[in-house]
Order: C-alpha cells, then sequence, then structure tokens
C-alpha cells in the first residue's frame, strides 16, 4: 500500500469512526481502485455501505472479505447482519452462526439471537 493509498485508507476510518459512511467511501473509492483484494480495505468499505444503508454493496464486500479471508469472523457477523437488515433471516442466521463459532461474543450471540427470535415469531403468524 503506498503512502497515498495508505492515507486514504486513515481518512476514510476516521470519517467512518465520525459517522460520515458517505464521506468515508469516496476517500476510500481510490483505495479499493488500488488494493481491491486486501480484506482491510474491503472490509472498511462493508461497514461504510452498511452504514449508509447500501446494503447490496455491503453485502458483496463482506462477501469478499469472507472469500479473501474465511477465518474473519467480523466479517461474517457483518454479512449476517447485512443479511438481516435484507430480510433474508435464513442466511442471516447462517452466518451469524458461523460467527458465534469462531468467536462467542456477547454481539455476535446476541445478533444471532434477534434473528432466531424474528424467525420464530414469523413461523408463529
Amino acid at each position: 500500500m503506498s503512502d497515498g493509498t495508505f492515507e486514504a485508507f486513515r481518512r476514510a476510518e476516521a470519517l467512518l469512526a465520525r459517522r460520515q459512511p458517505l464521506d468515508a467511501i469516496r476517500a476510500l473509492e481510490p483505495v479499493l481502485e488500488d488494493e481491491p483484494n486486501t480484506p482491510s480495505v474491503q472490509l472498511l468499505a462493508a461497514r461504510a455501505y452498511f452504514a449508509s444503508a447500501q446494503l447490496n454493496r455491503a453485502e458483496a464486500a463482506f462477501r469478499k472479505v469472507v472469500e479473501l479471508d474465511p477465518t474473519d469472523h467480523y466479517a461474517r457477523f457483518g454479512l449476517g447482519k447485512t443479511l438481516h437488515r435484507q430480510g433474508r433471516l435464513h442466511d442471516a442466521v447462517r452466518e451469524l452462526r458461523i460467527a458465534v463459532a469462531m468467536l462467542p461474543s456477547p454481539d455476535y450471540q446476541e445478533a444471532l439471537n434477534e434473528v432466531r427470535a424474528r424467525i420464530a415469531v414469523e413461523n408463529s403468524n
């Protein structure tokens, strides 16, 4: 990663931390062009897309991270959350179960329980 690319990446991280996902996406565009197969770049893009409700783009970026690094539990978690927001509950459960198996964190378990509860409610109707 060149110095300019690294600076753009850091700028995008800072913008996302300040809850400016659209600005983060714009800052990240040249980084995505230079480093399309770098998991950290795709993960930052996925988070920015998710935060700006660009769910199809978020899904594609999270899937790219999983393809590049199948052991990335956070990418599985993000993918599960994205699928949940899209209403694809069974797909979300699959990804969230993998994330929980990789890292049994309370956040991951809570997200999985939330999707399972929603499925149960839908099945009872």
